[in-house]
Order: structure tokens, then sequence, then C-alpha cells
């Protein structure tokens, strides 16, 4: 008999390549198995899902946790009951077994759906702090999964298992190889857009140059938003600085690199964890601060540096560029402590987890 299981979310990679890893550990278990995914229509996901060959389906919605702008919240609380209606239409056509819901846009109207419709649903939340979406549907689905123990606390589902932070296939099988090299190599990335913030003042230190920049080299991920802003300023420097909009061989990268600069979201600690990568994490200032908690744990592990949003500068990136770059041994502890946030196989417990329950 025809199987299908749905998997609902996106908007951000830290949502999407766990979908993805979660899938692939399905179908490695139930070959037959056939599985989509549900997106929203300005996510990332249009970019990512089809290069890994699975169905995607586009539904109406958007942001609402987020500070300001009355009127973008006002549009998304218009869109969100035509998504509900594209929802239960393409739960009636696929006629799902389990329904995923991994945060983002999509996954609040679709799971809601799936759930009032008498679909088998789950949610999976990768943060201390749930955000919003999901702490409202686990009063609604069967079971929750979460990578934090203190995430228990905000949800309401009866069933909660703590399951780690599922990866994908080519982070979990990484083998330790790191590409061999005698520079400095300095790795920046930050998502669909970048991290704006971050991405603007490493150009701006790269711009102001200096010795820090002897013997570095640095690929930079701008995002689409800057990235031809950032291709005109680097002109000059295309033999030190390599930028792409956006990065889809991570793992590549990953060997590259040593060191990383970064956001703190929860499936970016993770594959820096996975590779054993020394970071700079600069936290996305949210209103519910689970990068901020995120980061914390990290630091207070001795696995990673922080720099506040609000404290971030040229000249103190540069500062803390030079002081790891000038400590081998403190680089080295950064990398054997971060090590130890890795929990591997999440995503086969979370779908071994998945199959048992139907």
């Amino acid at each position: 008999m025809r199987k299908v299981i749905v998997i609902a979310g996106g908007g951000t990679g830290g949502h999407i390549y766990p979908g993805i890893a979660i899938a692939r550990a399905i179908q490695k278990q139930e070959p037959a198995t056939e599985i989509h995914f549900v997106g929203s229509l300005s996510g990332l996901e249009q970019k990512i899902i089809p290069k890994e060959g699975f169905p995607l389906h586009l539904i109406a919605g958007g942001k609402l946790n987020f500070s300001g702008n009355r009127l973008n919240k006002i549009k998304t609380l218009l869109r969100l009951p035509i998504g509900f209606a594209q929802s239960v239409l393409l739960i009636l056509r696929l006629k799902p077994a389990i329904v995923l819901g991994v945060g983002g846009y999509a996954s609040g109207p679709f799971v809601l759906a799936a759930a009032l419709l008498g679909r088998s649903t789950a949610i999976w939340e990768p943060n201390a702090h749930p955000g919003m979406a999901n702490r409202w549907l686990s009063r609604f689905v069967q079971k929750c999964f979460v990578v934090f123990v203190e995430s228990k606390s905000f949800l309401s589902c009866k069933n909660i298992e703590v399951i780690g932070m599922p990866v994908r296939a080519e982070i979990e099988k990484q083998d330790g190889f790191r590409i061999p090299h005698s520079e400095f190599h300095i790795l920046h990335y930050g998502g669909s857009q970048g991290a704006r913030v971050i991405g603007r003042t490493l150009c701006e230190a790269i711009k102001k140059g200096g010795s820090w920049l002897r013997e570095v080299r640095i690929v930079h991920q701008s995002g689409s938003l800057d990235h031809s802003d950032f291709l005109q300023k680097y002109q000059g420097f295309e033999g030190q600085v390599e930028l792409q909009e956006f990065i889809y061989d991570m793992p590549k990268y990953y060997r590259w690199a040593d060191l990383v600069i970064c956001r703190s979201g929860a499936s970016t600690l993770t594959e820096l964890a996975a590779f054993g990568l020394p970071a700079i994490v600069i936290p996305l200032p949210l209103a519910d601060g689970h990068q901020e908690q995120n980061a914390m744990s990290l630091v207070q592990g001795g696995a990673a540096v922080l720099i506040p949003q609000q404290e971030l500068t040229a000249d103190r990136l540069v500062a803390e560029i030079e002081r790891l770059r000038s400590q081998p041994d403190l680089l080295e502890s950064l990398a054997n402590n971060i090590k130890k946030f890795y929990k591997p196989q999440a995503a086969d417990r979370l779908a071994a987890v998945l199959l048992g329950s139907q």
C-alpha cells in the first residue's frame, strides 16, 4: 500500500536541511515511502528541495513573530486562511499517513490542517526556546521531537522526546578529513539572505585592509540581497575573497575552513560541532532570544567565541580573528569542546520513532 509522508516547513536552511535529513533517513528505513515537502512562496526551500529530488508544494504564509511593521503582520494574517485552505486541499489529494512540521512559515497552517483532518501529526523543535508556531501547534499534535530538554516546558504535547539535531547524510558521515593548506581560512555564511549585518562588517574589515589579511583566505556567502553590492566592493580582492551567493556543498567548505563566522541557529551549531570547527558566533537578536541561548550554551562549554550584534564592529571582529589566529592552542580547545555538542544519528532515531507510530 502506498505510504505518503509530508514534511512541512522551511523558510531558512535551519528548518530545511534537518527536514531533508529526516526524509533521507525515512527513505533508508522504508524505501517505498513517498515523501513530499510543503513550503512557502518566499522561502529558501524553492532553491534547495528541488535539487534534492523531492516534490515541493507551496502554500501561502508568512512571518508573524517579528518586531515592527504592522502592515507585514496584517498581510501575513490575511494569507494564513488561504494557506490553510490550500493545505486542506493538498492533504485531501496526497492522503499522507504522517505529517511532520519542522518549523517555518508553512508548518503552522499545514500541520494544523492535518491534525484537524485526523492525520498522524508531529513537530520537531530545534531550539531551547521553541518558536511561536511550534509552541502553538504542540497542543494539536500527537508527538513532539526536541533537541534541548529545556524545550519541554514550553510545549503542551504530552508525548515529547529528546532526539537531537538531524543533519544531512554528508554531514553525518564526515570523516574528519581537512583539506591541507598553509594559509588561514575564514568561512562566513548566513543562510538565504546571508547574515547581512555580519557580512557588511566583514566586508568593511576587508576593505580597511591591514596586517590581519596576510596569508588569509576568506569565503563569504552573501545571500541574494547583497550579492551584487559585494561583487563591486570586493573588486581587487578576487585572489583573497571568494564570494558566493549561496553555498550548496557545505561539507567541502567545512573541511576547508580554520575559523567560521556565523549566526547561532541550532542547525548551524550542530554542523560546526560535527566538523569540530572553531567559530565566532553573532546571535541574531530575536524577540524570543533563542539564538542567544544557543550561543551561551557553547560559550559556557568553552566551545565558541561570542560577539553580541550590538557590539559588532569591523575593529572588534578583526581583533577576535587575530586573537584566535595567534593562539593555536585556543583554536584547538574550541574545536575539541564543540565536538562534545554533537549527537550523531538523530535523523535515524527520529525516522524510526516516526515510522513506528504507524
